[in-house]
């Protein structure tokens, strides 16, 4: 289950768009359809499933969804494959056939939510004794806003580093790295350069933005937190300019412009030209779908995954990692919500559901039950997933009223540092995190 577009400015446009296609939604408070009394114990008609999936992972999550035929024989579920949160958007916005929306990660969660867009889901588990506690712990966090659960966790995504195991055996390296000292020491180890000193190979890319290289992801190596209190604190934590301070003496180890240059010859995140899969990198941090990726593009390749390496000081962190997923929800358009609050339940709740979702697609089952199922079969290099979700330590961001623009602002300031581009770090952090409480002030 891919959780972003190619690069997070398309992402930022589009949450942007979500924000203005919804503007003119009803606000939360006009709540969109209302459960019956006692849950129907006959449902039938048509519902309508939009979602990001597509190819084969769409192919995959229809059939781990099959039982819910067995269950409501005369529900019939079409799905629309492919649909950006600006898509899903536009059709909630304009009443269109939309039942239930599952979008790709919580980014756009926060106007989903406050525009009305996905109803408050509170009156239905409470009518069918639904818990949240049945699912993992992170996922509680980034499927609500302001406490309402305008959503429900459909698989998670946890991060981690994948690494090359013939590149490091061929530098005498059995182990994956554990801290920054470690891993910046074996990526220029394994870095290797053409006789006119452009890069040839590279042993991690250290440049924000590439693939799945974000700030969220990035938070638990340092204990740098995200928005405490929905307020900005970026300046005011050490730990972001620890992180970024490392990041930056790396990459002038082997130089910005030899980086970008290398970095813009490199394959489409999700394409069979992926530059891990090629072996034109040795290590890389991803998501746990890539373990599908490479078994259905490359399979030849020798690889194991771990934890992301920690900063030195924060050692004590190693095994944990950054979570998230897809968030299921219920639209203010539905023509049919009774159907659909059952495919929704079913989706996310019913253990074979997620054990098979997860098995096709090696995500990571977003409940506790599926979780530790013993029908769960996934592959060896998934394990270090399995164990990031359950890690008490692990971290997560949740939805905030501006979308992703926080996540992009971050990007975007770490990406000019990285350059050279700012000349004082305190003093950019500062206004960083005043500009991030302006757009948050903007966007109410």
């Amino acid at each position: 289950m891919k959780t972003r577009t190619n690069n997070m400015l398309k992402a930022s446009i589009a949450a942007t768009a979500v924000m203005v296609v919804l503007a003119g939604c009803s606000t939360a408070s006009d709540s969109g359809p209302q459960p019956e009394k006692d849950a129907p114990k006959d449902l039938s008609g048509n519902i309508s499933v939009w979602w990001s999936q597509s190819d084969r992972e769409a192919d995959e999550a229809r059939t781990a969804l099959e039982g819910f035929k067995a269950l409501y024989p005369n529900v019939k579920v079409t799905y629309h494959d492919g649909q950006s949160d600006e898509q899903i958007a536009k059709a909630i916005a304009t009443n269109a056939d939309i039942d239930i929306a599952i979008s790709s990660g919580p980014d756009s969660l926060g106007t989903f939510c406050t525009s009305g867009a996905f109803v408050d889901l509170a009156p239905y588990m409470k009518r069918d004794k639904v818990d949240m506690s049945v699912f993992s712990g992170a996922a509680k966090e980034y499927t609500q806003l302001n406490g309402e659960q305008c959503s429900l966790p459909w698989l998670n995504n946890a991060y981690g580093l994948y690494y090359n195991t013939d590149l490091l055996a061929s530098a005498g390296v059995t182990e994956p790295p554990k801290t920054f000292s470690e891993l910046e020491d074996l990526a220029l180890k394994l870095t290797t350069y053409n006789a006119d000193g452009s890069i040839k190979t590279l042993g991690f890319n250290p440049l924000m933005g590439f693939y799945e290289s974000l700030p969220p992801q990035w938070m638990g190596t340092v204990n740098a937190s995200w928005m405490p209190k929905g307020e900005a604190s970026f300046s005011t934590d050490p730990a972001w300019a620890k992180l970024m301070t490392w990041q930056k003496d790396f990459i002038d180890k082997i130089g910005y412009d030899k980086l970008q240059a290398f970095t813009a010859g490199l394959g489409d995140e999700w394409s069979a030209d992926q530059a891990f899969e090629t072996g034109q990198i040795a290590m890389v941090l991803d998501g746990e779908w890539r373990v599908a990726f490479i078994q259905d593009q490359a399979p030849g390749i020798a690889f194991k995954t771990a934890p992301m390496p920690t900063a030195d000081d924060n050692a004590d962190a190693y095994g944990a990692g950054y979570v998230s997923g897809s968030t299921a929800g219920l639209t203010r358009a539905s023509r049919n919500p009774e159907a659909a609050w059952a495919f929704l339940k079913y989706a996310t709740m019913d253990t074979q559901a997620l054990v098979t979702a997860a098995n096709l697609l090696k995500n990571m089952p977003s409940t506790e039950a599926s979780r530790t199922s013993p029908d769960l079969t996934l592959p060896e290099a998934s394990d270090t997933f399995l164990h990031i979700v359950s890690n008490p330590y692990s971290v997560t961001v949740t939805p905030a009223l501006s979308g992703s623009a926080v996540g992009e602002s971050v990007l975007k300031f770490m990406q000019q540092f990285q350059a050279g581009d700012v000349s004082n770090l305190q003093e950019g952090l500062t206004k960083l995190d005043s500009d991030i409480m302006n757009a948050i002030e903007l966007s109410k």
